[in-house]
């Protein structure tokens, strides 16, 4: 699905991300974790093109296709998501007509409005918040839930989901987590975390650790629970 090929990144004059070897493949769910100021979310705003993260040496595949180069609309065309950590508020935009410009000649606007509303539905999403200016009023957890809503409406097949459990309440939390343990197949997954609350609602295959800007440990889901009773410390030994 997706590869890193020795991927090394930076922000103006820093490197954030050093020497990233890694594949990505279908179907599966990927938990990024690791410590304040590790890459985390430098990764995911690689992988989607911001402009900001320079790409200093190696390279993002995507099927096969290279796509370093590539703008992020490209991207996003070719079916790669990237939540925000802090979704925007749009005043004098609904979600439903952010989408509907997103999807223009895609989709029909009717079977748009409804597919909205199924999924807002079943993310316990107010019918008020669908009607107003995108995320105006919303709590923490209900732009996240939009935020997902926006996602799964898009269709990706590789969804970055970058801190959608920061700012979430408990009963929010369950919702989403259940939610994207629903739609996991036919897509990869990235769930990028600080904890391993949202880890108890859906589980990953695989558990990554960065630790400055370099990927120190993959393991399973077991390998969250040991860094939340140990800390990233116990895992000094590759560090």
């Amino acid at each position: 699905m997706l590869k890193l090929n020795n991927l090394s990144v930076s922000v103006g004059k820093k490197q954030i991300l050093s020497n990233i070897d890694f594949q990505f493949e279908p179907d599966k769910v990927y938990a990024v974790m690791g410590p304040n100021g590790s890459g985390k979310s430098t990764l995911g705003y690689s992988i989607a093109g911001h402009p900001a993260y320079e790409v200093t040496s190696g390279q993002i595949v995507f099927n096969n296709e290279d796509i370093t180069e590539e703008e992020p609309e490209k991207r996003a065309e070719k079916g790669i998501f990237l939540s925000f950590q802090s979704p925007l508020q749009i005043a004098g935009v609904t979600v439903f007509q952010l989408l509907r410009l997103a999807l223009e000649g895609k989709v029909d606007p009717l079977e748009l409005r409804n597919k909205i509303n199924r999924i807002a539905k079943e993310l316990k999403i107010r019918d008020e918040l669908l009607n107003r200016s995108l995320n105006e009023g919303a709590s923490g957890g209900e732009r996240k839930k939009l935020e997902l809503l926006q996602a799964v409406v898009l269709d990706p097949k590789f969804l970055i989901l970058d801190e959608i459990d920061t700012g979430v309440d408990v009963d929010a939390l369950k919702i989403i987590g259940s939610y994207i343990d629903k739609i996991k197949k036919g897509r990869t997954i990235v769930l990028i975390t600080h904890y391993n609350r949202i880890l108890k609602y859906i589980k990953p295959d695989y558990v990554l650790v960065l630790v400055n800007g370099r990927l120190v440990k993959v393991g399973k889901k077991d390998l969250a629970h040991q860094i939340e009773e140990q800390g990233y410390e116990s895992l000094n030994s590759n560090l």
